[in-house]
């Protein structure tokens, strides 16, 4: 997998693996056609995928942040095919309401509160 992909996806990962989270089954399969990018296959426990992709070159915040955007979408189908709540991951603020977004913050790649607009975690260091 090309470098800069596997970079922005590690912290990803990492917070889809805490307990409301689900698994993909991730594989190397470039799917974009252009050199200034970098993509790969995400795939359910019904088989079904998507594909992802970052612009290479970026800043690491905005690639993990754009990733995390599109790997929340893949999560909240394959939670919904498993009949599981689908708002990956949960807001602490509002639990059964919305999932928390992805945004860069000072520099940084945050889970946020969409709502309130509050910082509740790093991207990659989710509380379980």
């Amino acid at each position: 997998m090309e470098r800069e992909l596997a970079a922005a996806l590690e912290p990803i990962m990492s917070d889809l693996g805490k307990p409301a989270g689900v698994q993909p089954d991730l594989r190397d399969e470039s799917w974009r056609d252009d050199p200034q990018t970098a993509s790969a296959f995400l795939y359910g426990a019904d088989g079904s995928g998507q594909g992802i992709s970052i612009n290479l070159g970026q800043p690491a915040a905005t690639q993990i942040v754009a990733l995390a955007d599109q790997v929340q979408e893949w999560a909240v189908e394959a939670l919904w095919s498993l009949g599981r709540a689908t708002n990956w991951p949960p807001c602490p603020h509002h639990p059964s309401s919305h999932p928390l977004a992805p945004m860069v913050v000072t520099g940084r790649a945050v889970w946020a509160c969409p709502t309130l607009s509050t910082e509740i975690s790093e991207i990659g260091r989710l509380a379980s």
